[in-house]
This record gives C-alpha cells, structure tokens and sequence, in this order.
C-alpha cells in the first residue's frame, strides 16, 4: 500500500509536469524522447488519459502534451527548439486566458498581465 501510493504520486507528479512546455523542451534537448525506454515509459502512462486516474489531474494540458509526445514525432522533434516551446507556452497561456474570460477563475480575469 505505500509503495503503491508512493509509485501513484511519483507518476502523477511526473505527468503533470508535461505541462510545463519548459520541462518538455529541457527533456528533448537533453535526448529523453531519443531513449526508447523512456518512450515506452510515455506510452505505459497513458493510463492518466482514463477514468478514475483523470479525476486526480490538476493540468489537463499535461494529457494532451502526454499524447503528443507519445504520438506525434514532429511535435517531439520541435521541443527542442526554443521557438516552439515559446510558442506552446504562448497557447497554453491563451488558453488559460481564454477559459477564464469565459467564466473560470476570477483571479485571471482581474490581473491580465500575470
């Protein structure tokens, strides 16, 4: 039971991290996605995508960026450029915006520079 909580949390914390358009672009530069086990790794984890283990996400993006990393080998080869990772945390940053216009977090609405 501890090490399957421990082993939970560890997982967890790991996927949300994909979020992080930083956190992608240091993995790309420093060649994770070229290890083939650390791409099986990828793939094992996408059970985070199904009921129950999505009711535990707090970033949803990291599901999304979890499935391009796995799935779309152009995407993964772009992490590495600045650029693109500029531009991803640019979306993402929009998208937030853009929820929040639409009725989620007070907070976003009333400080647009942060």
């Amino acid at each position: 039971p501890a090490a399957a909580r421990q082993r939970f949390q560890s997982e967890l914390e790991f996927v949300q991290s994909l979020a992080n358009p930083d956190y992608l672009h240091h993995l790309a530069q420093n060649l994770y996605f070229d290890d083939e086990r650390f791409r099986e790794y990828l793939v094992y984890l996408q059970y985070w995508r199904d009921l129950p283990y999505c009711l535990h996400i707090v970033f949803p993006h990291c599901l999304r960026m979890l499935e391009l990393c796995v799935g779309d080998d152009d995407f993964v080869a772009a992490l590495k450029r600045p650029d693109f990772k500029d531009t991803v945390m640019a979306q993402q940053n929009q998208a937030w915006r853009y929820r929040a216009s639409k009725g989620g977090d007070p907070s976003i609405r009333a400080n647009p520079s942060g």
